[in-house]
């Protein structure tokens, strides 16, 4: 276990490799799971900001869902999370012509029409955050879908890039430059004591 600034990171977050491989997954955590994106407090706010600008890049399915149930609902299991249309494909996602889910937020945000990327939840992605319920702290776990993810977990042995580089810009962008540079010193020092145990 990694403590950083009241941060528990579990070890694999250093220690596996990841890289998306979207050719093959096709987004699919866009569309596979028992909610939609966790969204925090704050994002509730971009949402809402957003969603006039994001609309044209929705589905009609999309569209009709919002417009039916509101921009957000809340879970009792994950608290507030985006909706989804059939209980499947997040309300906020779109297939591109290689039948690739694509998020509208970060359609926009990279044509600089928003400020804000995505919800953090889709961002750290394999790695899922909760709250100690003992301690109050945030709890970061590495934890990729077992058949979706396969394609992703064999593409970053291949490449030799391990989550927390994958998962760079963000982390940075949660937690703050300094966190990620201590982070980064921890996995340094990691990887010189397994290189040496290998002598």
């Amino acid at each position: 276990m990694i403590v950083i600034d009241n941060v528990l990171l579990s070890d694999e977050i250093v220690e596996a490799e990841f890289v998306c491989n979207l050719s093959k997954c096709k987004g699919g955590c866009c569309e596979d799971g028992d909610a939609g994106a966790p969204l925090t407090d704050k994002e509730l706010d971009e949402v809402k900001k957003s969603y006039e600008k994001v609309k044209s890049y929705m589905t009609k399915d999309g569209v009709r869902e919002i417009e039916k149930n509101g921009l957000y609902r809340y879970d009792r299991e994950f608290g507030w999370v985006t909706p989804t249309v059939d209980n499947k494909i997040c309300a906020y996602g779109f297939k591109d012509k290689q039948g690739v889910i694509k998020c509208v937020f970060e359609e926009a945000y990279n044509r600089g029409e928003i400020k804000w990327k995505k919800p953090i939840s889709c961002h750290l992605y394999p790695i899922k955050k909760t709250k100690s319920k003992y301690t109050g702290h945030e709890m970061l776990n590495y934890e990729p879908r077992k058949d979706m993810c396969a394609p992703a977990c064999k593409l970053g042995k291949e490449l030799k890039v391990p989550v927390y580089v994958f998962l760079k810009e963000a982390l940075t962008r949660e937690y703050g430059k300094s966190f990620y540079e201590a982070l980064c010193q921890i996995a340094e020092d990691y990887y010189k004591v397994k290189q040496s145990k290998k002598k």
